[in-house]
């Protein structure tokens, strides 16, 4: 009679097994969890021919308030509201060693002028020395970006050489659209995807999406505050008693 001899290996205590703790096979291979990644083309290395370099950059996060991944949730002030914090801590200091630019040349405006620019927005971006006035006020507010790119693109669609408008639409991105320029303007990941197939072949209207966005978000963000500043309120103040006078 044979006997199988019984083995004295006893089988892995449960207690004592080891968890995989490494990174997941996407992250192996260079692929981002969740899908939070994309991939954009550098606009500036892209502008004539398609030939250049392509960066990936991370730039979906997210929002503080909330849990979703995408641009577009109710929460997206969050995000300007932290940008701006961000550019005001680096600008207490800058804002002294650089020459804030020339305003626009403008006559003094009138009291009916300057009561016009409270019935509407648009009233007061037409107006030379409302925009002034207004600009004034974004930059007690460190967010003067947001004219400066909207003059830029105004002035940019009066360009009609093809030359000057590659230079200045280069030159807009830089200074506005670029995540590593200080005065970039706060666009949504959708305005940035059009802003750079657009750049593949620059035109006067390249960023007419973007102006559009930093147009709105100066309307409804920045616009009802002007009103009620001490800077609007001593004006009209002062244009009226000056009127009364004469």
């Amino acid at each position: 009679m044979c006997l199988r001899k019984r083995s004295r290996t006893r089988p892995p205590d449960r207690i004592h097994a080891q968890i995989y703790t490494g990174p997941i096979p996407a992250e192996l291979e260079g692929e981002p969890a969740m899908g939070g990644g994309r991939s954009e083309t550098s606009a500036l290395s892209g502008m004539g021919g398609g030939r250049g370099m392509t960066t990936t950059q991370n730039s979906q996060r997210p929002n503080a308030c909330c849990f979703c991944w995408c641009c577009c949730c109710s929460c997206s002030w969050n995000e300007e509201e932290r940008r701006r914090r961000r550019r005001r801590r680096k600008r207490i200091s800058e804002t002294k060693m650089e020459a804030i630019p020339i305003c626009e040349a403008c006559t003094k405006p009138s009291v009916d002028e300057i009561r016009l620019w409270a019935q509407s927005f648009d009233k007061l971006m037409k107006n030379p020395a409302g925009r002034n006035v207004f600009r004034e006020f974004l930059r007690t507010e460190y967010s003067e970006e947001n004219m400066l790119f909207w003059l830029a693109c105004e002035d940019l669609k009066q360009e009609i050489n093809k030359s000057t408008i590659e230079e200045k639409v280069r030159s807009i991105y830089e200074d506005y659209i670029s995540i590593l320029s200080p005065k970039e303007v706060s666009l949504d990941a959708r305005v940035r995807e059009v802003i750079n197939r657009k750049m593949q072949d620059p035109t006067p209207h390249t960023f007419e999406d973007a102006q559009l966005q930093i147009y709105t978000l100066m309307h409804r963000d920045s616009y009802p505050r002007f009103l009620s500043s001490s800077i609007y309120k001593s004006l009209v103040h002062g244009s009226s008693r000056t009127s009364s006078e004469s």
